[in-house]
C-alpha cells in the first residue's frame, strides 16, 4: 500500500510539473510573439540611399561600426542624397560580436519584407573564411541584393563572402593582408591585389578592413559626394582625409 501511495505521489508530482513546464512553454512563445509584433522597424526616410549591413555571430566591431558611422553622419549633410543605413540577418534575436557586443538586427532577411538595398556592406566575421561560406541561404541573400544593388562593399575578410557568391569573379579585389594568401588559394581564379587599402572595381568596393573600414567608407562618400563632403565626414571623426594618401587602387567606375 506504501508503494502505492509513493507511486501516485510521484505521478502526480510529474504531472504538476508537466503542466507546469506547459505553462511556462504556453508564456514564452506568447512573449515572443508579442515582442515579434512589437519589433522595432527603422524609418526609411525617402530620397535616401538605403545602406544595409549584412551582420551575423562573431562579426567584427570596427569593420561594422567604421562605415556605419560614416554613413550614417551624411544626414547631418546638406544638400546630398543621404543614407539610410540599418543592419540586416537572418534572425530576429539579438547577434554577439566577436567582441562581445550585442546587436539586434533591423531586419531578418528571411522572413521580413526589406527596403530596397542600393548599398550591401559585408563586414568581416569570425567564420567567413569557413562555416559561414556554407550557408547559403546567406549567400543567396548577398546574390539577390547584388541584382539591383548600386555598390556592394566589403571589409576585411567579407571579400570571402562576395567571392564564395560570385560577385568577384571578374573583378579586382583585397581582403584582411594576412588573408590574400588564403584567399587566392581558396579562390584561384580572382585577381586578389596586395599592397593596397581598397579596391574599387565597378559596383564593388573591397577593403583591407580594420581602421581601414573608415577609408574605404570614406572614398564612397566622396565618389557620391565630392571632396568636400568627404574631408567634412572625416573631420566629424577626427579622421586626417586625403584621398591621395591612401593606397588604393581604381579599376573602373560605375
Amino acid at each position: 500500500m506504501k508503494h502505492l501511495l509513493s507511486l501516485f505521489i510521484i505521478l502526480l508530482f510529474a504531472s504538476c510539473n508537466s503542466s507546469e513546464e506547459k505553462k511556462e512553454n504556453a508564456n514564452n512563445e506568447m512573449l515572443k510573439q508579442v515582442q515579434h509584433e512589437e519589433k522595432y522597424v527603422p524609418v526609411i526616410e525617402p530620397n535616401r540611399y538605403n545602406v544595409a549591413f549584412l551582420i551575423m555571430d562573431g562579426v567584427f566591431n570596427t569593420e561594422l561600426t567604421a562605415p556605419f558611422d560614416i554613413f550614417q553622419h551624411t544626414i547631418f549633410r546638406d544638400s546630398i542624397k543621404p543614407m539610410n543605413v540599418f543592419t540586416v540577418a537572418n534572425t530576429d534575436d539579438a547577434i554577439m560580436t566577436f567582441e562581445g557586443m550585442r546587436i539586434l538586427p533591423d531586419y531578418n532577411y528571411t522572413t521580413d519584407k526589406l527596403p530596397k538595398i542600393d548599398i550591401l556592406v559585408v563586414p568581416s566575421a569570425e567564420h567567413h573564411l569557413d562555416t559561414d561560406l556554407e550557408d547559403k541561404a546567406m549567400i543567396d541573400f548577398v546574390k539577390r541584393v547584388d541584382k539591383d544593388a548600386q555598390f556592394i562593399t566589403s571589409h576585411c575578410d567579407g571579400a570571402f563572402v562576395l567571392a564564395q557568391a560570385g560577385l568577384l569573379d571578374n573583378s579586382v579585389a583585397t581582403t584582411f593582408p594576412s588573408d590574400i594568401d588564403t584567399m587566392r588559394e581558396r579562390f584561384p581564379n580572382l585577381d586578389i591585389r596586395k599592397e593596397v587599402l581598397f579596391v574599387h572595381d565597378g559596383k564593388y568596393i573591397t577593403s583591407a578592413g580594420g581602421a581601414k573600414s573608415f577609408e574605404a567608407a570614406l572614398y564612397l562618400c566622396e565618389f557620391l559626394y565630392g571632396k568636400e563632403i568627404a574631408q567634412s565626414l572625416a573631420g566629424g571623426l577626427v579622421i586626417d582625409w586625403e584621398l591621395e594618401n591612401v593606397p588604393h587602387l581604381i579599376i573602373k567606375q560605375n
